[in-house]
Parts: structure tokens; sequence; C-alpha cells
């Protein structure tokens, strides 16, 4: 992760005084790769479970690097500032923190198990014509990123959207610590990344921390979701969902050719997208967007052109077959959706999935991937290929109703895929972050 400082005499200041040590040469940018440094960059020597930063130094320094931020020196450079700390992460969190602090704006923080970077996104989108928005980029929703998206903010923006990961029990608390959000929402409390938490009830409690740090600010609720329903609230508050019982009731309406229109506080907007998880997203992003000043016809215009980021239920057109794309990551929950997109797609031909591995979904994870299987019967989907490991118990749920084939390999999968489909044919690619099922997209592209 790199990033380019917008206010380089300011954060050295702020170094200064967190370290008190002052930089000999400017610093114009922060990198956590060695590989991305460039001149003028302070290379942060982070300790992670396969590999030292400490290490990187010196080709951090030949890359261009003027200091590094470190927990203790190996050999010295003379042409090399060295910021000696007790912990490298948590002092980039408290250099964030203490920058953050300057700015009284808006801080949007997003979490949940799924739909946070679309609803992210959304948002960006809808908001950025009346505000100038700062919003986290590509991965940079950790421990790691979020500190460096945080020192990108400037006096000259209005607003902050800000998503929040989280692998394992502590994360949220730790990331609303250095952000202090003034908003939050979460999406929705699924099983994913099982293997960190353990239960769902670790899940709902690790990302009910965002709530709990909005004792002065206000939470957006999701009613639909039994787990958010039942968090505690410190701050305001403000529920949105499919039920008449709270601030922004929602009716979702499928029209003839398969798009989904929904009515939420008796606005009608035409989505013109046939994904229901788009749409939670859209009935989530108004709750937030309408509090915020936001009038209902740039709502409206807004969602109707907006393009969903690459990898989430995007739509592509390759040799007259219709592929969704939805490699980014995968759980039961947005799998799910997904089929059910696939399903509602409008227009004739084959549907049909393909499905590498769900990650980290711990002791239920074949149950899960069984449950899939079960799904795509209920859909009636035209044939399943699958891949990887835990795969196998989807495969063993379809009957003869499905054509399908499991692969030990995506290459074989591939293979097979190009011989079987056919013009019309309409391919939902799905699976983890792990699995690269992008790679199938890109070999049928070649077809």
């Amino acid at each position: 992760m790199r990033i380019t400082l917008t206010e380089p005499e300011a954060f050295s200041t702020l170094l200064t005084q967190l370290t008190g040590q002052e930089p000999t040469s400017p610093i114009t940018g922060i990198a956590t790769d060695s590989r991305e440094c460039i001149t003028g960059d302070l290379y942060i020597a982070l300790k992670g479970e396969k590999a030292d930063g400490h290490q990187f130094i010196e080709q951090a320094e030949k890359n261009g690097a003027v200091a590094s931020l470190v927990e203790y020196t190996e050999s010295v450079s003379n042409e090399m500032d060295y910021f000696i700390v007790d912990d490298v992460l948590e002092t980039m969190g408290s250099l964030a923190h203490a920058w953050r602090k300057q700015f009284n704006i808006p801080v949007i923080g997003i979490t949940g198990s799924n739909g946070k970077t679309s609803t992210k996104e959304l948002l960006k989108h809808i908001f950025e014509d009346k505000e100038n928005v700062l919003a986290t980029t590509g991965n940079f929703n950790t421990s790691i990123g979020l500190p460096l998206t945080l020192l990108q903010l400037t006096v000259k923006h209005t607003i902050s959207i800000i998503e929040m990961g989280a692998n394992q029990p502590g994360d949220i608390a730790y990331l609303c610590a250095i952000a202090e959000p003034t908003h939050g929402l979460i999406t929705n409390i699924a099983p994913a990344h099982l293997e960190g938490f353990g239960s769902i009830e670790e899940v709902a409690r690790t990302k009910g921390s965002l709530f709990n740090s909005l004792e002065n600010g206000t939470a957006f609720i999701n009613m639909a979701d039994d787990h958010i329903r039942e968090l505690e609230i410190h701050g305001d508050a403000i529920t949105y969902g499919i039920t008449p019982d709270c601030n922004f009731p929602a009716d979702i309406h499928h029209e003839e050719d398969g798009t989904i229109t929904v009515t939420i506080n008796a606005e009608e907007i035409v989505t013109g997208s046939h994904n229901l998880s788009f749409i939670k997203n859209v009935i989530a992003a108004s709750s937030i967007a309408i509090h915020l000043g936001i009038g209902w016809d740039i709502f409206r215009e807004k969602v109707k052109s907006f393009k969903a980021p690459k990898g989430r239920c995007e739509v592509k057109q390759m040799n007259d077959i219709t592929i969704i794309d939805d490699t980014y990551n995968a759980n039961l929950n947005s799998t799910l959706a997904s089929i059910d997109y696939l399903k509602a797609f409008s227009g004739n031909g084959r549907r049909v999935l393909v499905f590498g591995d769900m990650f980290e979904l711990g002791e239920g994870s074949m149950a899960h991937h069984r449950q899939i299987g079960e799904h795509c019967l209920d859909m009636e989907l035209d044939a399943v290929f699958s891949t990887g490991t835990e795969t196998t118990a989807t495969d063993r749920a379809l009957n003869d109703s499905v054509y399908h084939q499991h692969f030990d390999s995506k290459n074989d999968l591939l293979a097979a895929l190009q011989k079987w489909i056919t013009a019309g044919d309409k391919l939902l690619v799905k699976g983890s972050r792990g699995m690269a099922m992008e790679t199938i997209i890109k070999g049928l592209s070649k077809n």
C-alpha cells in the first residue's frame, strides 16, 4: 500500500510531535511495501505473520525512501531517518487518529459481512457532485489501510466515507477508535470469516462495535437483519428496511422485464437492476443520503447512473454470452443473493453457476456449500460447474435436474465450459477472493 501525502509539512510536524524526532528530509509519501517506495517516502516496517518488514528497509531505501518507521534497527544507514517506536502498527493508528481529529466533518463508517464496498461506492457516487468526498479505495479497509486513508484528509474535504473490514474480534473497535465515525452503517450480519470469529454471535458483537462508538453520532439500522436489530445503540438511531415500522420503509416491485423498482418513503426509485443485493444497498444508502441533505430527485438520478464496482455483479457480454462477474468475494448470503440475481436475469438462455470455494466459514463450511447446491435446485438453474475442495458438497447436493460437473482445477473447468457453453447462455461466476475465479472469465474472453 502507498499514498502520496497531500500536506507533507503538516504530516512531518505531527510525526515529530508523536515520535520526538524531526525528519531531516521532506517526507512526501508513505508506503508499507518496500517495492512500492518512491523518492521521498516514509517506509512503514510492519511485522506480519509471514514476513517482517524490517528485513526490507535496505530495499525501501534503494527505491527512494528517506525515512523508516521501525521497532528496531539492524543496520543503520546515514542517508535514512529512523523513527523507532514500540509498535509500528499502533503508531500508524495514532498518527491517523491525530490527523483525523483536525477535521470536523461527517465521517461515515460502513461495515458488514457483505455489501460494504458496493454501498460505500454508491454513497460516494451520490455525494460526489454536492460534496468533496474522501472515500476508502481498494482494500484500504484494514488496520493498515484505514490509517493511510485518513491521512489523505484535507481542509477541502467535506465528508468522508470509510469502509471497515474485520477478520477477528476487536477489529472494528480498533478502527473506530482511530476514525471516530460520526455516522455508522452495518449492512448485514452473515456467516463470513467464521474461522476468525468462531460464531455468528461474535461476528455481530464485533460489527456492533461501530454502533458502540457512536455515543454522539447516528446509527443507521437495518431492521431486516435480526442480528443488527438486536444490537445496542448508544447514540441517535435511524431505521430502514422492508417493513412499515421504520424511518425509511421500502417496498420492492419486480417489473415485467425482471428489473426491480423500489419505493422508499413513498418515493419511487427505478433502478434498472435485476440484482436484489444492489437494491438492499440502495435502501441502506437512502437513509444516509437523505438524512445528510441529498434530495430525492438527485438520489433517483444517482441510483440510475451508478455502475457496480469491478467484480461485484458486473455484467459483461462476451461472444453472445452474458457473464455476471461476482468474483470479488463470496460467503453464504452473498452467493445465495447472486444466484437469485442470475435466476431473475431477463432474457432466454441457460442459467449457469460457475462456482469456486467459499473460504473462512469454519466448521459449517460444508453445510453452507451444500446449501448453495440446494438453492441451485430450488432456483431451477440449468447447470453448475464447480471447482475446489469445499464445493464437492455443492456438487453432491445436485441431482439430474441440473447438469453439474466438479473439477479439481480451474483449467479443467475452463476447458469443459468452453466446449459446453453456447450463444444466449448466462453465466454467474462466483467464489472467494483466494479462488481468483476471474481467471475463468479471462479464459472465456479468449475463446
